[in-house]
């Protein structure tokens, strides 16, 4: 269960919409085909050498998620969708998962279903997030409009959040927001009590994902700590997890775990960091600030509470005005200081607070039922496959300069993966705390029992065509980190 592989490829996408391969492979049930597309013949060779359904392979019958799909079940396609644009004006294809890649799992998918069951692509991105500019993008309409054609079978494609920005370069104010349906398949709200890797700590400053911290507040105090998780997530027998590889601002890379935050449908229930320094139990920035710098930022969250998070036009005029002041009598004679700037809102590598919420969403994916009920046992099928064709470096997740690291990651656990990934990513795994398996202890769901996570990097089977050895002694790949991780987290 511990076995991973990594193929690299030129680190180039098919760009021609629905990404077909540009070959018929045995057991393809299509007779389309389209220009070069690599990506799709290193999805095959993935499976291949994870040695999936090996005894088929090159035969008609090859059926390689046949160990994680029966006919007639639901399989979620869980991507990394978290923006439609990339904000240092980069490759999109650095900050989200290449429709390319999509393709193909959803064709081995629907090998495994025998045409038979439910296939979806479903994650709940940022809220200044476009829905409608991210699927102009992938183009997913032509891989729907395909399999309607050709099988008379359903893609479904769910956008999982409550509300997006209405304007999505403008901050959040009130009245840049949109309502949105959410998950046609409702939500489940699941309290882990005194599981969550947040019992026992004060939580008077913690900040989640928008203004209103009393809303984060309310659900992650004493022995509640909830969390709004998607019913078509909880519903599937499988999930597939695609996310991107790249580095976070706040835990060091954002792999299968972090993408986790992208099942839940209202992400102020998922706490990011808390408010101050060390002093007061924050991790908001490093300790060793300006006294001017400590000052602006403290005001600005100050005015958050107070204006912004009141969710009205009046406090949204307040702060404007308030900013209008500080632009006009401060910025021009003393600004914040630009590695101030970089590292505030716990994008940093003494972010204490993130990886418990990335470390609460596995225990989720792993052990909660569709009703929200936390079990002993796995309760789903999880295959992961990270696509790192183009990956990104240096201000990830939203701003990332391209890396074209030319290779995917895959296999059916996803601490292994991410472990894996991280070491090929040049990083020291000791030093990212939600792959640090003692983390993983507190647990009363027999998760030390479960030989899925209970791993060392030792563990785990590598099998790939040259990238490297299971000693993982050399840097690899080399990511330049987020700001605040470097020299922090690299080999």
């Amino acid at each position: 269960m511990n076995k991973v592989a990594i193929v690299n490829t030129l680190p180039i996408y098919n760009i021609v919409p629905p990404y077909h391969p540009h070959k018929i492979y045995p057991e393809t049930r299509f007779k389309d085909t389209a220009q070069l597309n690599l990506p799709y013949k290193a999805v095959r060779n993935l499976f291949y050498q994870l040695k999936m359904d090996i005894e088929n392979y090159n035969t008609p019958e090859w059926n390689p998620l046949s160990e994680y799909i029966k006919p007639g079940q639901t399989v979620v396609l869980k991507p990394n969708f978290v923006l439609s644009y990339n904000s240092s004006g980069n490759d999109i294809f650095s900050v989200i998962t290449h429709p390319s890649i999509l393709r193909a799992l959803i064709d081995y998918s629907f090998i495994a279903l025998n045409g038979e069951g439910k296939i979806i692509v479903a994650d709940a991105p940022q809220m200044d997030c476009s829905f409608k500019d991210l699927m102009e993008i992938q183009r997913l309409d032509t891989i729907q409009e395909f399999y309607k054609k050709t099988f008379n079978f359903d893609i479904d494609v769910f956008d999982l959040r409550n509300f997006e920005l209405i304007n999505n370069r403008e901050k959040a104010f009130y009245e840049n927001r949109r309502q949105l349906d959410g998950d046609p398949n409702g939500s489940v709200i699941i309290n882990l009590g005194k599981e969550s890797e947040f019992y026992g700590l004060p939580s008077q400053n913690y900040y989640g994902a928008d203004y209103n911290r009393e809303e984060t507040i309310k659900h992650h105090n004493g022995e509640t700590h909830e969390y709004s998780v998607s019913k078509t997530i909880l519903s599937a027998d499988t999930i597939i997890s695609v996310p991107k590889l790249k580095v976070h601002k706040k835990v060091g890379v954002t792999l299968n775990l972090k993408g986790l935050v992208g099942i839940n449908t209202n992400k102020n229930y998922l706490v990011h960091f808390r408010v101050g320094f060390s002093a007061n139990n924050g991790d908001q920035l490093p300790d060793n600030r300006k006294q001017f710098d400590k000052l602006l930022i403290k005001t600005q969250r100050y005015l958050y509470d107070r204006t912004l998070a009141k969710m009205s036009k009046s406090g949204d005029k307040i702060y404007n005005s308030a900013l209008n002041i500080y632009k006009i009598f401060v910025k021009p004679f003393r600004g914040v200081s630009s590695d101030t700037v970089e590292f505030d809102a716990g994008n940093w590598y003494g972010n204490d607070t993130a990886w418990r919420m990335t470390v609460d969403l596995a225990k989720v994916l792993y052990f909660a039922d569709k009703n929200g009920k936390m079990n002993n046992v796995k309760q789903r099928n999880i295959f992961c496959l990270i696509d790192g064709i183009i990956a990104g470096e240096k201000i990830g997740p939203l701003a990332p300069d391209e890396k074209r690291a030319g290779c995917l990651i895959g296999g059916a656990n996803p601490i292994a993966v991410d472990m894996v990934a991280a070491r090929l990513m040049g990083y020291d795994i000791n030093k990212i705390k939600h792959l640090n398996l003692s983390n993983f202890e507190k647990m009363d769901f027999a998760i030390k029992s479960v030989s899925e996570i209970d791993i060392e990097l030792d563990d785990i089977t590598i099998n790939g065509n040259g990238f490297f050895d299971s000693r993982f002694k050399d840097k690899l790949l080399n990511f330049v980190p987020h700001p605040g991780w470097v020299n922090h987290i690299e080999i």
